[in-house]
C-alpha cells in the first residue's frame, strides 16, 4: 500500500481547503483511515478518521464542526474537507492507514505530508 496525500497550500483565515489521500493497492477488509497533523515544534495530533469496523468517524475537538471526511471507494481515496480554517490549523497533514486482511496481522502506512498554512 502506498498513500499519496495532496491538496495543501496557503489560505487565509476563514477559508477552505480539501486534502486528498489516494491509497494504491488497497487490500484491507478492516481498517482505520485517518488524518493527523504536526505543527512546527509540536507533536502529532490525530484529528479525524474512519473506523471501518464500527462504521464511525471520529473527530478531535479542535476540528469538530469544521472538518469533514468523505470517501470515493472506487478511487480508494479519502478526502478531508477543511472549512473555517484558523491560523492554528497550520501544520503538515499526514494521511495514515492501519489495516488488516483477515485480522491476523495489522499493517500501518503513512503518506508523505502536505503543508497547510493559514494566514491571519
Amino acid at each position: 500500500v502506498q498513500l499519496q496525500a495532496s491538496g495543501g497550500g496557503l489560505v487565509q483565515s476563514g477559508g477552505s481547503l480539501r486534502l486528498s489521500c489516494v491509497a494504491s493497492r488497497f487490500r484491507f477488509d478492516t481498517y482505520l483511515w485517518y488524518w493527523e497533523r504536526q505543527a512546527s515544534g509540536k507533536g502529532y495530533e490525530v484529528i479525524i478518521g474512519i473506523n471501518q469496523a464500527s462504521a464511525t468517524t471520529s473527530y478531535a475537538d479542535s476540528v469538530k464542526g469544521r472538518f469533514t471526511l468523505s470517501r470515493d471507494d472506487a478511487k480508494s481515496t479519502l478526502y478531508l474537507q477543511m472549512n473555517s480554517l484558523k491560523p492554528e490549523d497550520t501544520a503538515v497533514y499526514y494521511c495514515v492507514l492501519n489495516g488488516t486482511f483477515g485480522g491476523s496481522i495489522w499493517y500501518s502506512y503513512r503518506g508523505q505530508g502536505t503543508q497547510v498554512t493559514v494566514s491571519s
